[in-house]
Parts: structure tokens; sequence; C-alpha cells
């Protein structure tokens, strides 16, 4: 019992192959962010262009904590908030967080404002961040959110709501969400909770995604849906985003109670935390559905009884043929059986009408894992070919510029994958029972995630559960429409499964390829029947090209092939220009002790320009635990600094209390410690004390360390907790903003920007301490 499902129809089969190709173009081009409104819009409408014009004000340069940009942008935004009527205070904070083997600290600066509202049943937080990474001006991370925090503010003009809207301008949110943790940490807001709505950005592109909420989500995940004009977003992300090592404002927010809804647009991934996060690359279409989603929601919960959006449920939320579908988490667990049902009903099927016996079905679902796991192989394995042609791609976090490529070569992969364990078995197992079993796939991941992840249970649910009804009604239909009941079941994994891959590869980019390649080969799974209806039959007597054009093993050396150009032709069109430049690690480095100094790149493989200052690998002549990993370096003269001073006040039980001062111009200083950090304790005057544990050491340098930034010129006092006994280390590192100061050093060429590691683009001057 070896039969196919259906007779063979190649051109029926086309057609249906066809169709699916168009629903994944459709749900593509259907989920991409809002056209941009003029300036000449609606004084009651989000306008992205009068938004921009706060984004040239304030985003023009890097504003990191404690910076005179970060000075300036505050001073800004305080004026435009209180301009509008708002009731705007500053809270000046020590924020603090920790991380293995570190401790963060941050002198920020929260901005408060706060639009009353005329019957208040709870507060409605809209938080965004207005600090940048210091590699870049931040248009898009996070500038275009606190842009449409602005204009959201000027379109609510005097429109009374029944809520209080507060809306909260973080500082310090690159270095650790600092400003968070102190908002939560001191303000009385922070620890009275309400609805937050939170806005990010991962690129300078796409659709503005609701991709994190809170457990009991069900009334605000139904407000958004209907208060928006077009949602986008859906739970899986949800489950994505706790595999990544992100975080956000979200986080601390919501674990001092608040309940709330998180945003951000993700495309454009290459340009993140670089010089290129730049009012010239944001996409306005992004601004516009940004503060379009932000003033909605601003209106739907500022009117909200906010006691009722309370619930013990959580809602599963996507979005499918354009339509934004939830539905109560409580149905996860009945749709996930019912999908594993449907898929065991068509085996049975497929068993009593002798198309595939019980062992060959149950072989059918053991082969199913073997192309999910070669499809995960194969893209990872593409990574590192790319990363050994290029290595600079590395520095990229597998987020290349032009990606299209190599995200093409990943989908022929995952197809390849599918056909190369497909045909050599279809003969010996045959196609049904290798259907049947690649249907069970989607539907046991189903149920596993309705276990672990109920919010991405539907990803694998609606499709096998579609494909398996759609064959089921398929097989007791005359010939005629079959072809079209499959197409229609496979139509919802087209919707579904590859969406799931962009988004992958957006979020995730290509060195985690392998999980866009996971759900592309799930896909492939699921299309089985409607391929075997193109294979054309392996005839007895037939010369040796035609049976290998016959059996499909021609069709697996043109896929082979396709990857191949694919990535060649990938690796020609994705060169650095000064569109899209490469990135490189640069830092100047002096010890303070010995008047020694130093070039340092931590490039794998420094391009030209890097090789001009680095040359070698020695790091034996850089300052004591100054060296994170395997470094280039180069000679450099000395600079005429003082550095970082650190005065021990007292000692005793474990603990070092230190006064430290970062030198003439330093914005930040940080301290490598010798031995392994139990706790910090920090204070700047005025502030008070803050405190955290540390656990686990620091790899590749020494195993301990503090980071203060925006340290003021009168420095801070800083208690470190070490283990052990006897004298103990410490190298501070002052860190002043930009290279313009190191002598010798001329700026980049056009192609290259600096990379995102948090020590470059730094003078770093050093003093070793012994307590």
């Amino acid at each position: 019992m070896t039969e196919m499902l259906f007779p063979r129809r190649v051109l029926a089969g086309g057609v249906a192959l066809f169709t699916l190709a168009v629903v994944i173009a459709l749900t593509a081009l259907t989920d991409g962010a809002m056209r941009p409104l003029p300036a000449s819009a609606p004084a009651a409408e989000f306008s992205a262009e009068r938004a921009l014009r706060h984004l040239e004000r304030f985003a023009d340069r890097p504003r990191p904590i404690g910076s005179p940009a970060s000075t300036r942008a505050r001073a800004y935004l305080i004026g435009q908030l209180r301009a509008a009527g708002l009731d705007v205070r500053v809270q000046r904070a020590v924020g603090a967080n920790s991380s293995t083997g570190l401790a963060s600290f941050g002198l920020t600066h929260d901005i408060v404002a706060t639009k009353r509202g005329t019957d208040s049943s709870g507060t409605v937080l809209i938080a965004a961040h207005y600090d940048s990474a210091a590699m870049g001006p931040g248009a898009a991370d996070d500038g275009a959110a606190v842009a449409a925090v602005l204009e959201t503010v000027r379109a609510l003009g005097g429109e009374r709501l029944r809520n209080d809207l507060v809306f909260l301008l973080t500082d310090g949110e690159e270095d650790g969400v600092l400003g968070a943790r102190a908002f939560v940490r001191e303000h009385r807001l922070g620890r009275a909770g309400g609805v937050l709505l939170n806005w990010e950005a991962r690129g300078v592109g796409g659709p503005s995604l609701l991709f994190e909420s809170t457990r009991g989500n069900a009334g605000l995940v139904e407000t958004f849906a209907r208060a928006v004009p077009e949602p986008r977003g859906d739970s899986m992300m949800v489950e994505l985003y706790r595999m990544l090592p992100n975080n956000t404002d979200f986080a601390p927010l919501t674990e001092a109670g608040f309940t709330g809804m998180n945003f951000a647009f993700i495309e454009g991934s290459s340009r993140y935390h670089t010089a290129d996060d730049s009012l010239a690359y944001l996409d306005p279409g992004s601004l516009q559905h940004h503060g379009a989603n932000m003033l909605a929601l601003a209106r739907a919960l500022g009117a909200a009884e906010l006691t009722s959006l309370a619930s013990d449920d959580d809602v599963t939320y996507f979005r499918i043929f354009g339509v934004m579908v939830t539905y109560p988490n409580a149905l996860v667990w009945p749709l996930a059986l019912l999908g594993l049902a449907a898929v065991a009903g068509l085996a049975a099927i497929v068993r009593r009408r002798r198309l595939a016996s019980v062992p060959r079905i149950l072989a059918g679902v053991v082969w199913g894992a073997v192309p999910l796991v070669l499809a995960v192989v194969l893209a990872q394995a593409l990574w590192e070919v790319l990363v050994a042609v290029r290595p600079a791609y590395d520095g990229m976090g597998g987020l290349p510029h032009r990606p299209e490529a190599f995200r093409a070569a990943v989908a022929v992969l995952a197809w390849l994958a599918v056909l190369g364990a497909y045909l050599p078995l279809r003969r010996r197992i045959g196609p049904a029972a290798l259907a049947v079993g690649g249907l069970a796939w989607p539907a046991l991941l189903g149920v596993v995630c309705a276990q672990v992840a109920p919010g991405a249970s539907f990803m694998f649910t609606l499709p096998a559960l579609a494909c398996a009804l759609g064959t089921l009604v398929a097989l007791l239909l005359p010939a005629g429409p079959r072809v079209a009941a499959v197409t229609a079941g496979a139509s919802v994994a087209a919707a579904l499964l590859p969406a799931l891959a962009g988004v992958a590869f957006d979020g995730m980019g290509l060195a985690l390829g392998g999980v866009s390649a996971l759900a592309l080969a799930l896909f492939g799974l699921t299309l089985l029947p409607l391929v075997e209806l193109c294979l054309w039959l392996e005839r007895p007597g037939q010369v040796r090209f035609a049976r290998v054009l016959r059996s499909g093993r021609l069709g697996l050396l043109v896929a082979a092939g396709l990857a191949v150009a694919l990535v060649a032709g990938g690796l020609a069109f994705d060169r650095f220009d000064a569109s899209h430049p490469g990135r490189t690690h640069l830092a100047y480095v002096m010890d303070a002790d010995t008047r020694t100094a130093a070039w340092v790149s931590a490039d794998l493989d420094p391009p030209a320009w890097t090789r001009t200052y680095v040359s070698a690998r020695d790091t034996g002549h850089l300052p004591p635990g100054y060296a994170r990993g395997a470094l280039w370096t180069g000679p450099a003269s000395a600079i005429d600094a003082d550095g970082p001073r650190v005065e021990l006040l007292s000692r005793g039980d474990g603990g070092y209390r230190l006064r430290v001062t970062p030198g003439r111009g330093a914005r930040s200083v940080t301290l490598r410690v010798e031995r392994p950090i139990t706790g910090a304790t920090a204070q700047v005057r005025g502030t008070r004390p803050v405190a955290v544990e540390v656990t686990g050491v620091r790899a590749n340098t020494w195993p301990g360390e503090v980071r203060f930034r925006g340290l003021p010129a009168s420095g801070a006092v800083i208690t470190l907790r070490a283990t052990g006994t006897g004298p103990l280390r410490v190298t501070a590192i002052s860190e002043t903003d930009g290279l313009t100061s190191a002598p010798g050093y001329v700026p980049r060429p056009p192609g290259l920007v600096a990379a995102t590691r948090e020590d470059g683009d730094l003078v770093a001057v050093t003093r070793t301490y012994r307590f």
C-alpha cells in the first residue's frame, strides 16, 4: 500500500502551488506599515510629517545618557510638553541593573508629563526612551516613539479624557533600562500601577507590531484590535521575543505591577544601533503607524473604565487574510487537540482506503522529523559559510543590509531538505503515508506549544487543522474539486508559516536562520499532496536522463544549484558602500600610570582603514584587566589626560567604599575588578544610594565589573563587595565619546561606521589601583 492520495494532475498541481504563492505575496503586501500623512492632515489626526519636524530638532546626533546632546534633547522635549499644557516633572536618580558579573549604574533624568483626566479610573502610562545608543542618533530607536508622543499630545489638544495620561520619556534605556528602573523604584507613579503602552524600534522600517503583552491581556488586546486603524502583530511574537537576549523598559515597568502592551517596528535592522539609525533611513510610514496606534490607544484607554480591562485570561491574536483574529486561550487546547484529531482522522481514512498501512503511516511520522532537522542544519551551515567568506557579517549580528538573496537561499535549502528527504522514500513508504506523517508535525508542535507557549500554538495548530480538513474533504469529493479543497486548506499554512519565517528573519537575522528554515520546512510538509501532483511517474525502460527527470532528482540538483547561485549573487550584490556601510570596532586606550597608549580593535578581520591603526594580536602591553576577548592592537601616542581617580574611603566586611571621579571630559567610568564581585552600591550627590546583587563572572576578562554611565564630574561613591581575601586590584577606565581627540585619528571613509560593541569609538584612559 504505497498509493498517492490523488491521481496526478500536473497542471492542477502547478496552479495550486501558484495560488499559494499569490497568498504569500498578498499577505506580505497587506501587512506593511501605514501611508504617512502630510502636515496638512486634520489637526485631530496623527501626521508623520509633523512628527518628523520634532525629530529634526533632537535626533540629529547620538544622545547617550549623560551626554551634552542628551541634555539638549531633554530641554527641547520638556519645552514642547509644557507648551502643550502638560504638568512636566524631571526625576533625577541613579538607575541600576545587573547581569553576569556586572553591575550597571547611571545618573538618569526621566521626563514625566501628565495630562489629568476628568474622573480617572487609573493611569495610562505611555512610555518611550529619549536616549540613544552611543553609535548613532537613534532616529528610530527610540526617537520615532518620542516624536510620536509629542505629535500625539498635540493631536489630543484640549480633549477631555476620563483617565490620567502619563507620558514617560525615560533616560538610560540603552545601558540597561536604567531610567525605567529608577522610575519604578523612586517615583510614586512607578509603584501605583496602571496600563502601560511602551514603544520601541529594532530597525528603521516596517509596520508597528504588538510583539509583547502582559499576562491576563484579554481586555487590552481586544481594545487594541478594535481601536487602532491597522493592527499588526501576533501572540507568536511574544514567544519568539523571549528567545532573544533583548530587554526594554517594558520589563521593569510590568514587573512593578503595570499591565500593558509593547510595540516596535523591526525591518531594516542592519542599521540598528549604528550611525545609520538616522533621519535619512527612517521610514515615515513606520513613524505614522507608531503614532496612529499611539493616538488611537490614548483615546480609547483614556476614555475606558480601566478596571474593567483586568482579566485572568490571555488571548491568542494574529492577522490572517487581512483580518485581526483574537480568541481566548481557553480554546488553545481544544484547537490543538482538534488539529491532532483531524490528522489522526486523515490517517484513518487513508488506512481504510488502503492508501497506506499503519506501519507506513508511523514511518511517515518518524520521517517528518528528518526534513525539519535538515533544514535547520543547512540554514545554520549557510550562516557559517557566509561568515567564513565575509567575516564582517559576524559583527552585524546576522543582519546584512541586503539579505534578500540569502533569505531566498534559506528558503531553497528548506525546500531542498523537504524534497531531499521525500523523494528517496516516496516509493518505499508511499506518498500518502509521507503526506500524513508530514502533517503530524505541525499538529504535534501545536500541542507542545499549547503546554509551554500557548500564544504560539495557533501558528502550528491552524495549518495542520486546515490542511487535514481540506485533504479529508478532498478524499470525499469527486475528482474535479479535489485539488481546490486541498489548496484551500493549504492557504492557511501559506498565510501563516512564511510570514513567521519573515518575522524571524527580521528579528533574529541569518545568525539564527534555522528558525526561519524550520517554519519554511513545516510549510513544505503541508504541501506534499500538491507537490506529488506535479511529479511525473518514473517508467520502466526509460533512459537514465529521463528517469532522473521524472523521479524529481533533477529538481534537487536544480535546487542545490539555485541555492549556490543565490549565495554567490548575494555576496556579489551585498557589498559595503556609503549607503550600506560595514562596521568596524576601534578604540584608543591609554594607561595613565605608564603613559603608554594603544589602538585596539575587536574585529575578526579588520578592514583596511582599521588596519592602519592595528596590526598585531599582542595585548600584553594593554592596561591590566582592560582586554576583553581577542583584540588587535597597534601603537599610539599618549595624550594629555589625567584619567579617572579612585579613592578608598573605607573597607570592611568584604566591602570597599570608593569615591570615583571620571576625569576631564569623560562621560562614564568602568571599573574592572580582579576578583568576582557579589554586589555594588552607588550614590551621586543629591540622590538615594542604590544597591544591586551580582552573580557569576565576566567572560574573557577580569571577573568583576562595575559601570557608571553619565557620571557627573563630581563623581560618585561606589561600594564593591568582592569575594576572596588579600589585596584587590581595580582598573578604572574613563570613557570619552568619539575618537577626534586621539592623536593621528582620521575619520572613517564612506562605507564604514562604528561597530555596536559598547567599548568602541571611545578614548579610554585607565588607572590601576591596589587596595
